[in-house]
């Protein structure tokens, strides 16, 4: 089977499971078997969809969010893993946007380019050599992803191993950063209590500004002045 109906069906599983998901499990199956993946890899993402075709809506929902939900280390914007917060994602966000232009592809409304399945979208529509390069350049991203997952022993982390198979890539173990409890990661700052967020200054250190020349104003004549 080729490289683009995979692509397209390992993005499928990584997208938000909406009412139509569940009908659409028996198909992915179907392409997970035929795909042209290790008998390894084959074996996991098919228990993963097994696992999802078993299950109620709300079970599967509550898969998804608990999996991808609850802390960056998980996150399937792939440039959170890089970028975090810092003014350096919104360059990088842009250029792969710009890629996707190029290539006559246009992201929903709301949708972020970064997002793994919309990467694996944009994948599908690329020959095969230059969708493994493309990929292959975020195999270290990838592989904390899936390193995470598996920390967790949680199923979706076959979905990452096949898109790194794919990619040509191995399966490494990455040392993952400690990460804030989720309650504090998502927490906001105090009203006029100072900054509690990680990174932000309290109120006992200097508070760094930023000065922005405005336009000169034209020049106004004093009242009462004749114009």
């Amino acid at each position: 089977m080729n490289h683009s109906l995979t692509l397209r069906a390992l993005a499928r599983l990584l997208s938000y499971p909406d009412a139509a998901f569940v009908q659409q499990l028996p198909l992915l199956r179907e392409v997970v078997q035929g795909a042209d993946l290790g008998p390894e890899t084959c074996r996991a993402v098919t228990a993963l969809v097994d696992r999802l075709q078993r299950s109620d809506w709300l079970e599967t929902e509550a898969l998804y969010v608990d999996s991808f939900d609850r802390g960056r280390r998980t996150s399937l914007h792939l440039f959170e893993h890089v970028h975090g917060d810092s003014r350096d994602r919104g360059p990088a966000m842009l250029d792969l946007q710009k890629m996707y232009a190029d290539a006559g592809l246009y992201l929903a409304d709301g949708e972020l380019p970064d997002f793994l399945p919309v990467v694996l979208e944009y994948a599908s529509t690329q020959p095969a050599e230059l969708a493994q390069g493309f990929l292959g350049e975020m195999a270290h991203i990838l592989n904390a992803l899936h390193t995470a997952l598996t920390e967790r022993r949680n199923p979706y982390a076959a979905v990452v191993a096949a898109v790194l198979e794919i990619a040509g890539e191995p399966i490494e173990t990455v040392a993952l950063a400690e990460e804030a409890p989720l309650d504090e990661a998502w927490a906001e700052p105090e009203v006029f209590g100072g900054c509690n967020s990680k990174g932000q200054q309290s109120p006992a250190q200097p508070q760094p500004i930023q000065i922005v020349r405005a336009p000169k104003p034209a020049q106004q004549l004093p009242v009462g002045v004749a114009q």
